[in-house]
C-alpha cells in the first residue's frame, strides 16, 4: 500500500540527484543542473541557516553538498570549475585538510587555480540527497542531517577523491610558503 497521498504523476526525479520529490514549478540554478522542486527544496534550508546563526556551521556544507549533486552538464567551464571547488571544499571541512571555519578563505584561494580542474564523472547515483535533510530543515536536528548529507556527498564522489585531494592540497602549499 502506498502511503504517498499523491499519484506518483506529481512527483519529478531530479536530472542532478535523482531526488523524487512533489512536483512543483519554479526556478532552477543557472549551471547546476536540478529539478524546480529540488532547488526550491534547497533554497528552503539556506533560508533557516540564514536565519538562525546556530546553523551557520553547516551553511557551507549545504552550499557545497548541493553543489556536487548538481554537476550541471559536465562541459560548461563553470560547472567543472564549481565542481571541483566544492569538492575541495567538501574536502578540506571534512577530510581536516586545514581549519573548518576558515573553508571560505581557501575557497577563495583554491578559486585561483580553478582553471585547471578536470571535468569529473558524477556518480551513478548519491546514496543521500536534500530530499532526506529536507524534514529536519530548521530543527535540532539540522546540523546532524546536513553534516551527513556532506559526508555521504563526499563519499559518492570517492573515486576522485586522490585527484581532489591532491590538487587542493599543491595549491594550498603553494600559497602557504
Amino acid at each position: 500500500m502506498n502511503s504517498d497521498p499523491l499519484p506518483r504523476s506529481h512527483h519529478s526525479v531530479c536530472p542532478g540527484c535523482g531526488a523524487v520529490l512533489k512536483d512543483i514549478d519554479g526556478p532552477t540554478h543557472p549551471y547546476m543542473l536540478s529539478s524546480p522542486t529540488c532547488f526550491a527544496a534547497y533554497t528552503e534550508l539556506l533560508a533557516f541557516e540564514y536565519s538562525d546563526p546556530a546553523l551557520m556551521p553547516t551553511h557551507r556544507l549545504s552550499v557545497d553538498a548541493f553543489a556536487v549533486q548538481h554537476p550541471g552538464d559536465g562541459v560548461s567551464r563553470q560547472a567543472i570549475q564549481s565542481v571541483g571547488l566544492h569538492l575541495a571544499r567538501l574536502a578540506v571541512q571534512l577530510q581536516h585538510l586545514h581549519v573548518p571555519n576558515r573553508s571560505a578563505d581557501i575557497m577563495l584561494l583554491l578559486g585561483k587555480y580553478k582553471g585547471e580542474l578536470e571535468a569529473l564523472s558524477p556518480p551513478i547515483e548519491f546514496s543521500m540527497t536534500i530530499a532526506d535533510v529536507q524534514a529536519d530543515a530548521g530543527t535540532p536536528a539540522h546540523i546532524c542531517a546536513v553534516t551527513n548529507w556532506a559526508k555521504s556527498a563526499w563519499n559518492d564522489w570517492r573515486e576522485h577523491h586522490d585527484y581532489i585531494l591532491d590538487w587542493a592540497e599543491r595549491h594550498l602549499s603553494i600559497d602557504n610558503r
